[in-house]
């Protein structure tokens, strides 16, 4: 082979690879699919909508209830009601802005066997590491009695609930870190499978999405809506990115 066709060759590869790399990016739709008629967020219409566009997976947020029953929503306080400080009754008779009522983690999981998109779970940062402990046990148990462990991944705020997660669910499962205050290495040590940051994380610090890989390790950001900032994440080779517009990045997506 002459100098010019190696060359050409070459050129070629690194396109190639470059196309692969950017294909790899997931979508990860962030409380679901919810910027569509019909839905509403962590609502079980936003998990499905997710799963009916071919999201890599869909977030969603839990609470442990005064009662010890886990549910799904964002919100600490929301429509007036305090997760942690209510009853489970109290805490599902609020309505979403589709209608739907607030849904327990059973119901949501219920509606997640339907489907094929990974589920990844965040549990919120509770007032104690009890609470938390609590609740990483009773949800652990629960995707397993439930078939789910090949299917979830677990992010949370909180390092407490982090090592749990670790400690408990079954050895290979996903635990990822969502603060953005601890360098890669550490997180390897911890045995996570990666950061979940925010954006701006990776921004100032560039070099940590490489030595991610180096390490083994995947990358996730959040919540990534404007088209320059998922660009850039997708030329930084990351794994996941976590959004409110799924739809623009798939297609973002197929167009590199």
């Amino acid at each position: 082979m002459n100098f010019k066709k190696l060359i050409f060759v070459s050129a070629v590869l690194i396109a190639a690879c470059s196309t692969i790399q950017a294909q790899d990016t997931q979508v990860i739709a962030h409380r679901g699919f919810w910027k569509t008629s019909g839905s509403a967020q962590n609502s079980l219409a936003a998990l499905a909508k997710a799963d009916s566009i071919h999201c890599y997976g869909s977030e969603f947020d839990v609470w442990l209830t005064a009662d010890h029953q886990l549910v799904v929503n964002h919100d600490e306080t929301f429509k007036g009601v305090t997760m942690q400080n209510a009853t489970e009754k109290v805490c599902t008779a609020v309505q979403l802005g589709n209608g739907e009522q607030l849904p327990t983690l059973r119901q949501y999981l219920d509606e997640a066997r339907k489907l094929k998109t990974r589920l990844i779970l965040e549990l919120k940062g509770h007032k104690t590491p009890e609470q938390e402990t609590r609740a990483v046990e009773g949800i652990v148990s629960m995707i397993k009695e439930m078939g789910l462990e090949e299917r979830t991944e677990y992010i949370t705020f909180s390092r407490h609930a982090t090592q749990e997660f670790i400690r408990l669910a079954p050895k290979g499962t996903p635990v990822y870190y969502l603060t953005g205050d601890v360098a890669p290495k550490e997180l390897k040590e911890w045995g996570c499978a990666g950061p979940d940051y925010h954006f701006s994380v990776f921004k100032k610090n560039p070099g940590w999405i490489k030595e991610c890989h180096d390490l083994g390790m995947k990358v996730n950001a959040w919540t990534v809506n404007e088209t320059p900032d998922m660009e850039w994440l997708i030329s930084q080779g990351v794994d996941f990115i976590t959004t409110n517009e799924p739809v623009v990045l798939q297609d973002i997506l197929k167009k590199r």
